[in-house]
Parts: structure tokens; sequence; C-alpha cells
């Protein structure tokens, strides 16, 4: 008898010296199948997770010159970017050209990161059905595929790439000479007694010049709190449409600068109309070989917001 009355006092003496475990109270809420769904998008080498739709060759040469030559170029050869055609068999040789056709061993790998990431400034705009021609238009820039293929979920897994067996990691994605994206270095040895010294970093700002107001982006996500209306500057217009992945204020990059753009028509009649249907339908020639893809996600709001804001720069003449 003394021993259980021993035991239940210590156990008693020990829950009281031991601090409850904290209550965490309106933080977090569970997810519907419909809020994991729109995350669940990654797509396995052997097409689990491709959606339903198709595209052809011909359908998805429209949709990559509107949305994507100006980056990759006309027929996939862009230096500015990585390269998307050419190449094929010559990563064996001399002169490796690494390109999307010569490097990856997958087609569902082209369509998962299409699908993810492009345009680089409207990620995830495209239908399954525009990814899916894209893709296909893509693989016969490389003569992967013929020009009357159709690529649907089915069909997709099926293809076979030229370096199904030649995959490496020994050098970057971008360049053959550069270093490689993935170096599985251990980590948690010998580790250094300072420090760490950094060393480099992204610019102050590139997340949200590519993307603007990301808080507002993933609003949905965030609870049941209601969404609330923010008001941007043009600048932040501008940037959240991706305006400044090409352009700046006052320096030229892919594209020219606002204000070189301001000093040719500011003062030309109609330039505002003129600006607007050139930002619309794209184009190329006026500022040099670069292809302007047509801007056709932009509220007419924003944009005629945005296009004061460019034409203000202009000097009084």
């Amino acid at each position: 008898m003394y021993r259980f009355e021993g035991l239940a006092l210590a156990l008693a003496l020990f829950s009281a010296a031991t601090p409850a475990a904290p209550v965490w109270h309106g933080l977090g809420q569970p997810l519907h199948a419909e809020e994991i769904s729109s995350w669940d998008i990654d797509v396995r080498p052997d097409g689990v997770g491709l959606p339903a739709g198709h595209g052809s060759v011909a359908e998805g040469q429209a949709v990559y010159d509107a949305q994507c030559a100006g980056c990759h170029g006309t027929f996939g050869e862009s230096t500015d970017y990585l390269a998307l055609a050419g190449g094929v068999g010559t990563l064996g040789t001399s002169s490796p050209q690494r390109t999307v056709g010569s490097k990856l061993d997958y087609a569902t790998t082209l369509w998962d990161y299409i699908n993810r990431a492009m345009p680089f400034n409207r990620s995830k705009a495209l239908s399954p059905n525009e990814v899916y021609a894209v893709t296909a238009y893509v693989l016969n820039l490389n003569d992967i595929i013929p020009a009357d293929a159709r690529l649907d979920q089915h069909s997709l897994p099926k293809v076979e790439m030229p370096n199904r067996k030649g995959f490496t990691q020994q050098h970057g994605m971008m360049r053959v000479d550069g270093k490689p994206d993935v170096q599985n270095t251990l980590c948690m040895k010998k580790c250094a007694p300072a420090p760490v010294k950094l060393t480099s970093q992204l610019p102050a700002g590139f997340a949200t010049q590519l993307y603007g107001d990301l808080e507002g982006h993933f609003r949905r996500f965030n609870g049941s709190a209601p969404a609330v209306a923010i008001s941007l500057s043009p600048a932040a217009l501008a940037a959240s449409h991706g305006c400044l992945v090409c352009h700046a204020p006052q320096q030229s990059k892919l594209g020219p600068a606002f204000v070189d753009v301001a000093r040719r028509y500011a003062h030309t009649a109609e330039a505002t109309t003129l600006l607007r249907d050139k930002i619309r339908h794209g184009g190329s020639g006026v500022w040099g070989n670069a292809a302007m893809p047509a801007q056709t996600a932009v509220p007419d709001q924003d944009l005629a917001q945005i296009l004061a804001w460019i034409l203000s720069a202009a000097p009084t003449p």
C-alpha cells in the first residue's frame, strides 16, 4: 500500500513541476481538397499527375509566338535565355550544345516546367491544353515528334527523348562549362567555428519586381479573412505585370528604357493608343530584334496607369 501511495505522490509532484504543453489557438486551419489540389501539380516522369487535355504542334506555334518567342527566340535558338532547340546528339562531342531537346531525358519534365513557371512573368497563366500544345511545338522544333503530332496525357509519357539514358548533373543546365546545379555536398561535417559569411544574395526587391504583391496573390490561401483591395502605384503595377523583367525606367535591358519610349512617343498624337496597341499585340523590329510578346492579360485600368506613368517620363519640349 505504501509503495503505491509513494508512486502516486511522485507522479503528482512530477506533473505539478512539468509545465503544460502550450495550447495554440487559431494557428492554421484544415485544408480542403480543392485547396490542396491547386498546389499538388507535380508531374512524374511516367506521366502520373498529368491533367486531361490535348494540344497540337500547330496550336503550340501560335501560343509560342505570343508567349515564348520574345525570350527564347522564334525557333527556340535564344542566347539570352536557355535555348530550347538544337544540339540533339552533341552532348558527347567536343562541342556540346545543352538545350531542352538535347539534355532532358523525359518529355514530361518539359510539360511540368512550362506548366509551373512559364511565361516567366505570369507563371501558371497557360491552360493545360496550351501547355500540351507548346510542349508539342518545342519537341517538334527538336525533330523529336512530327509536325502533325498531337499530345495528351496518354501520348506525352510515351515520347522517347534523345537523351533518355544520358542525363547527368555534372555541369549546369544553362552552360556546359558551368557549375553543377546540384552538387550533393555533405553538410553538418566539420562546420566552420566562425559565423557563415554571406558572399552573394539576390538583388533587393527581386521577387516583388517580378511578381508584385505576393501577399495579394496568395491571399485566398491565407484563411477566412476577406480579400482586401490593394492600391498599387503605376511603378508597382508595372512590376506586378512583369514589365520590369525586360524593361527599366532609366536603363535599356532586353527592351528599351521607359524614358526612351517616352522621348519617342510622348509628343506624338494618340501616343497612348499607339503604345497600348503595341503592348496588346506585341511585335519586334522597332527597338531591335528582341520580340515583345503580346500582353493580353493586363487589365485595361492597369495598362492605362502604366502608360500614363511611362509617358510622363518624357522631357518637356
